[in-house]
């Protein structure tokens, strides 16, 4: 998977030739040779291995792993992913799953290579349309959602107004970072109270459809990075991915009314994951701790850009909606 140089996504990644040999084996294990150049992808925020490997018979493959011990929390992403992409149906624009490997102190996962690029951001409108449009033949694909994947359990990133209401640290670093939301919290509470009806579904949506998720082929639009898949609304992805729209300064809602998967949706039930994501993202951003060194300041920023973004979009989509 090629990838651009995006200063805004994280900085964190571990190069090849610092994982241990028997990780480095075990990679080589699945592709069937040996690697002979391995260039680290900047792109993301996880810790650990990103890069786009070549082997001695140039054959390419995407390998990414990361150290159980150092981030727990990354590694059961990347075991989630290994379930999710091996469920995914024939035909669906992602990344084929080559294989894993799992010594449960490393886990790694390897993909077919994707030569593609990200989206430019700003979003360039020919880029945004293409993807928009791409999302409907994606929620085509994924309804239902695979049987197994259909499971209870799996939450979705959404949802956060709740616990920066109950944590004075969180809501005073919101009062700096989102001042309007602050004061508009409890219009956010009664939103995120609907969350559980607004999220029924049969879709199974990406549930992180971020620009840093996407990679424009010549000819395909491909969606990577799946450990926080989950069963909803077919319109859920769109929402999340406008909410980047408005990063750009550019109004999502032109988009979103002539949107095929918007059609007939109650606007309410928009609010409400509109408002959910940037209630994920901006509790996400409060809870983290500056001073720590172990706080990527990179991941910080955009999530909270990312949550003024959507509330933006939210405040563009008219009082009419406010007190519904």
């Amino acid at each position: 998977m090629t990838t651009d140089n995006d200063a805004s996504t994280g900085s964190r990644r571990k190069p090849w030739h610092e994982l241990p040999r028997s990780v480095r084996t075990g990679i080589e294990d699945v592709l069937g040779g040996r690697v002979t150049v391995a260039t680290s992808q900047p792109g993301g925020f996880s810790d650990g291995l990103a890069a786009r490997l070549e082997l001695a018979d140039g054959r390419g493959a995407f390998a990414k792993a990361i150290d159980v011990g150092a981030a727990p929390g990354v590694a059961a992403f990347h075991r989630r992913e290994v379930v999710v992409n091996g469920g995914l149906p024939g035909g669906a624009p992602v990344p084929e799953l080559l294989g894993s490997y799992d010594d449960q102190g490393w886990v790694a996962l390897v993909f077919e290579d994707i030569d593609g690029a990200l989206p430019v951001q700003p979003w360039r409108e020919d880029e945004l349309v293409r993807v928009l449009d791409a999302l409907t033949d994606l929620s085509q694909r994924l309804t239902p959602a695979p049987p197994h994947l259909n499971s209870p359990g799996v939450s979705p990133r959404l949802g956060g107004w709740g616990r920066l209401a109950d944590s004075e640290r969180s809501l005073a670093k919101l009062s700096r970072i989102a001042p309007v939301a602050a004061r508009e919290l409890d219009r956010h509470l009664a939103l995120e109270a609907l969350l559980p009806e607004v999220m029924v579904g049969e879709t199974l949506a990406h549930g992180d459809l971020y620009p840093f998720n996407v990679l424009l082929t010549d000819d395909r639009v491909v969606v990577v990075d799946w450990p926080h898949a989950w069963v909803g609304p077919a319109y859920a992805d769109l929402v999340m991915l406008l909410g980047s729209v408005a990063l750009g300064g550019v109004d999502p809602e032109p988009y979103a009314a002539r949107h095929p998967l918007l059609r007939g949706v109650d606007p309410v039930a928009v609010d409400v994951l509109v408002s959910a994501q940037a209630g994920f993202l901006l509790a996400a951003a409060c809870s983290m701790d500056s001073a720590d060194p172990g706080t990527d300041p990179k991941l910080e920023r955009m999530m909270t850009a990312l949550g003024r973004a959507s509330l933006w979009w939210l405040s563009l989509r008219g009082p009419r909606r406010s007190g519904r």
